[in-house]
Formats: C-alpha cells, sequence, structure tokens
C-alpha cells in the first residue's frame, strides 16, 4: 500500500488531533504531514510543535480561497483531510476536492444533535436537556452542510439520570480519543490504494 498523508483540521485545543498523531507515529503506511487550523492562538499549533508536524494557519476569511488552500494542501501531499474540533463549514470547493477523503467527528449520536451551532459544550448540554440515555460519538464523511455527510461509524457511551454536561462531555471525550484515530485507519486502509 503506498503511503497515505493525512491533514488535521482543528480550531481548539488540540486534544483529538494529539492523540491522531500519537496513534500514526509509527504508522508504516499513514502518516499526519499537516495540521491546519483557522486559529492565530490555537493549542492546536503546540500540538504540531510538540511532534514536529507541520502547520498552516488559513484564516476564515482565507478558506474559500480555492488557489490558497489547494497549494497548500498540495504542496503537502495530502490525500486524506481530519477533521478534528475545526469550527467552519468547509468550503463547497475543498468537499469536492475530497469527496470521499474527508472525514469529521461529531461528539453525538448523529442526527441527533447536529447541525450549525451544534458543537462542543453545546451538543452536551442539548443531550443533558432532552434527557437521553446514551450520547457517543458519529465520525461522518463530509458534505456541504454540517453533519449530513454519510456515517462511517458510531460509538456510543450509557449516561446516567444525574450525569451534568460536563460528564456527558468526559464519557463522549473517553469515545472520541479511543475510536477516532481507530476508525481513521480503518477508512483509510479501505479507501485508499
Amino acid at each position: 500500500m503506498a503511503q497515505a498523508t493525512i491533514a488535521i483540521f482543528a480550531s481548539g485545543t488540540g486534544t483529538n488531533a494529539n492523540a491522531i498523531i500519537d496513534f500514526f507515529n509509527y504508522n508504516p503506511t499513514i502518516e499526519v504531514g499537516l495540521i491546519v487550523t483557522n486559529k492565530p492562538d490555537a493549542g492546536v499549533i503546540k500540538v504540531a510543535e510538540k511532534w514536529k508536524v507541520e502547520y498552516a494557519i488559513i484564516a476564515k476569511s482565507d478558506l474559500e480561497d480555492e488557489d490558497l488552500v489547494s497549494v497548500v494542501l498540495e504542496e503537502h501531499g495530502i490525500d486524506f483531510i481530519v477533521l478534528a474540533g475545526w469550527l467552519l463549514l468547509i468550503p463547497k470547493f475543498l468537499v469536492r476536492m475530497f469527496k470521499d477523503r474527508m472525514l469529521n467527528i461529531h461528539p453525538a449520536l448523529l442526527p441527533k444533535f447536529g447541525g450549525k451551532g451544534m458543537y462542543g459544550h453545546h451538543v452536551h448540554l442539548a443531550v443533558k436537556a432532552a434527557g437521553e440515555t446514551e450520547s457517543g460519538i458519529t465520525i461522518h464523511k463530509v458534505s456541504e452542510a454540517y453533519d449530513e455527510g454519510a456515517v462511517v461509524a458510531q460509538h456510543k457511551a450509557f449516561l446516567l439520570p444525574g450525569d451534568s454536561a460536563e460528564e456527558i462531555e468526559q464519557k463522549v471525550r473517553a469515545l472520541e480519543l479511543k475510536y477516532y484515530p481507530l476508525e481513521i485507519k480503518k477508512f483509510i486502509d479501505k479507501n485508499f490504494k
């Protein structure tokens, strides 16, 4: 199998990015070649520096610049894009360019609790308010609308009636760190020849 190179798109602290890089650190066929963030002060930059992975800051205003984004990804030989706490809608040209080669993780069991504005703590508050008995993660292909791409995998966490939104978040985060790297590997192994 040829070498597959991943770009991780992240807007936040980089907890998932760290887990993904760690997982693929000694993988002979898959590597993380780039981290893209839209925030110059994002914690994920420290993750990139720690692992000596190159990073690019692409501001929200530049994200629609097809030439700029394409050049950055081509320079790093990117085959797959993985969203890990990326909060902006992916431009249509990029969805088309990486059709079936871009994954996102959502901190709930889609189709419930998805869509615009449903990210991070907002999701866990909504799950708590709805009195759900389970939550979890959904790994899905990226489409042109928030959280509507084909589901690749889901993993569940059972919730107790007394769980706070913070406790729900902890349970979901544990699933993210455990399963996202594994599902990325399975997806790439199946779709990259």
